[in-house]
């Protein structure tokens, strides 16, 4: 395995410390009185986590200079949606039993789970058309357009969070600050506004890496380096 593969490797053990940690205190019972709403409420946390972290990627490598980040934004973007599933399969079937229709019955009347199982629904196509594939069979730029839904659900995410707990906690309210930031900052550095230079910079570095889920391709197959 080469440095990008163990590097890619330490990105995929780091994202499983937190549902190894999870794991570790449902076996030594300290999940507290109920412990099925505190493994609910940790992947959510998580995914929500995961999700920002995968947005401040591009924003960060521009801001530092550091475009070796590129590397694991189609990584982090994966651990996210893995979180995102775990936390669905506990409410369907740790906190309803698998009882579908009461499940539907839920999500149509209660809004923090309309929202949250919307944002959920939002985020399956990006993490099926994570692949240089489909971004070939799709263009770049409807690729890209499809992509953008990631900041969809992570605002419903984090929406979710905020109605669940109902003004109980200050931890959704930072998660929305940080993704206000992360949203004006793609609009201050929107395509139309780059400069060239940057532009090829960003063509250089992204080129024949694949795609992800993270609002950008990391390919574009319709993208031209000017001269």
């Amino acid at each position: 395995m080469n440095r990008r593969g163990w590097l890619q490797a330490g990105v995929v053990a780091l994202g499983l410390v937190p549902l190894a940690w999870l794991a570790a205190d449902a076996f030594g019972d300290r999940l507290g009185a109920n412990p099925i709403e505190e493994i609910t409420h940790r992947t959510g946390d998580w995914t929500i986590r995961f999700l920002l972290a995968t947005l401040a990627v591009t924003p960060l490598r521009r801001l530092t200079g550091w475009n070796w980040l590129i590397k694991f934004r189609r990584t982090i973007g994966l651990i996210a949606f893995s979180y995102a599933t775990v936390h669905f399969l506990i409410y369907i079937g740790l906190d309803q039993g698998f009882a579908f229709a009461y499940i539907g019955e839920d999500i149509a009347k209660r809004p923090y789970i309309t929202v949250g199982f919307t944002a959920f629904v939002f985020l399956i196509p990006l993490a099926i058309t994570s692949t240089q594939g489909w971004v070939r069979r799709l263009g770049g730029k409807r690729w890209n357009a499809l992509h953008r839904l990631v900041y969809v659900s992570a605002a419903g995410g984090v929406l979710h969070y905020l109605w669940l707990v109902k003004g109980d906690q200050v931890t959704p309210v930072y998660y929305a600050a940080v993704l206000v930031l992360l949203l004006a900052l793609r609009i201050r550095r929107s395509p139309s506004a780059a400069r060239p230079v940057e532009q090829r910079v960003d063509l250089l570095a992204d080129a024949s890496r694949g795609a992800q889920i993270g609002g950008e391709p990391l390919h574009r197959p319709d993208a031209r380096v000017q001269p």
